[in-house]
């Protein structure tokens, strides 16, 4: 015989302080969009161009059919040795983007310093650096990139001496803001607050235990 049972929900604000934290902790496994790291990737990508780097793509499939083209953008994190960030793709100089960065992220000193060491060695090379980034390991930080640097002279003028490796910290140094950006974008979607408000928003009701029902 078919039975009615009735039971008590609540709305996360009307958990007991432990429910709360089951609560969470079943929105932190089960909820975040998969997704959730698109708008770093996207501004990722408009500074890259600013600063001259060109990301490499690889074709992804839809599930409606078609392809889209998926940033060649590494990372695991954020609790284990050896996290972190990289990147595939090609550098040349881009004009002006010391003053096009500084419009863009007004008060982010770290990517006004890469965009400044990258100009100063392209000045020392009259501009005609470019390199070519790839990605070696099974590992994804900035030390797995692996970046070659010529120089494009109507002379054969080689490189200065410093030309590589001003151009790799330069992308290392990229890859690491890429991380913090990754990381400090994961700790707010998933903060206390953060999830409270979500829940809040969509309504979601828990057993007093903290379980979610509907």
């Amino acid at each position: 015989m078919p039975q009615v049972i009735e039971i008590t929900v609540y709305a996360i604000d009307e958990l007991s302080d432990s429910a709360k934290e089951a609560a969470r902790a079943w929105y932190r496994e089960s909820c975040l969009d998969h997704e959730w790291y698109d708008f770093v990737y996207e501004d990722f990508g408009t500074i890259c161009g600013i600063l001259g780097v060109s990301l490499g793509t690889t074709p992804v499939r839809l599930y409606g059919g078609g392809t889209r083209d998926k940033p060649k953008v590494y990372w695991t994190g954020f609790s284990s040795q050896g996290d972190g960030a990289s990147f595939e793709g090609s550098y040349a100089h881009a004009k002006g983007a010391a003053r096009a960065i500084r419009a863009h992220a007004p008060k982010d000193d770290e990517l006004h310093r890469i965009a400044d060491a990258l100009q100063a060695v392209q000045k020392r090379n009259f501009w005609q650096l470019h390199g070519t980034i790839t990605q070696r390991g099974r590992y994804c930080h900035e030390y797995t990139m692996s970046i070659e640097v010529e120089r494009d002279s109507p002379a054969w003028q080689p490189p200065t001496a410093d030309a590589e490796d001003a151009v790799t910290e330069a992308m290392r140094d990229l890859a690491r803001w890429l991380y913090r950006q990754l990381r400090a974008e994961y700790e707010h979607l998933t903060s206390d607050e953060a999830i409270d408000e979500t829940l809040a928003a969509n309504e979601s009701t828990f057993t007093a235990a903290g379980e979610y029902f509907v």
